[in-house]
């Protein structure tokens, strides 16, 4: 397998490696390929591959439940109004995205906004 990469993989540290070897789903195939086989010609212990593993798997969990918890602020909606109207009115995807928190706030907005706007008719009438 060639190295190609730009700087090469064999000339990385072993730090650098071990971050490659705790992602693979981050990197492409060959790289974690010969970042796992250089690890191995350098003699690094498999422990501290599992332990990149282990502490990549939970920054994506952290990252995760990040997402989860965003919410919207009030300095959204002073300092971004048409956009964040735009997200709450015709986003239909922020729970399939992994924000669940907005995606709650957003269905309450939605009622709002049509009690909102059903007031604002009957008023005009």
């Amino acid at each position: 397998m060639t190295d190609d990469f730009r700087p090469p993989i064999k000339t990385r540290t072993t730090k650098e490696l071990l971050a490659i070897a705790g992602a693979p789903k981050k990197w492409n195939p060959r790289a974690y390929k010969l970042a796992t086989n250089e690890l191995h010609l350098r003699k690094v212990d498999f422990k501290l591959i599992h332990q990149a593993k282990y502490i990549e798997k939970k920054k994506e969990n952290l990252e995760v439940l990040k997402k989860a918890k965003e919410s919207y602020s009030i300095f959204d909606f002073l300092f971004n109004l048409g956009g964040t109207l735009i997200e709450i009115i015709f986003s239909w995807n922020l729970e399939k995205e992994g924000y669940l928190t907005k995606a709650q706030q957003q269905k309450k907005f939605r009622i709002l906004l049509f009690f909102i706007i059903a007031f604002a008719y009957l008023l005009s009438i």
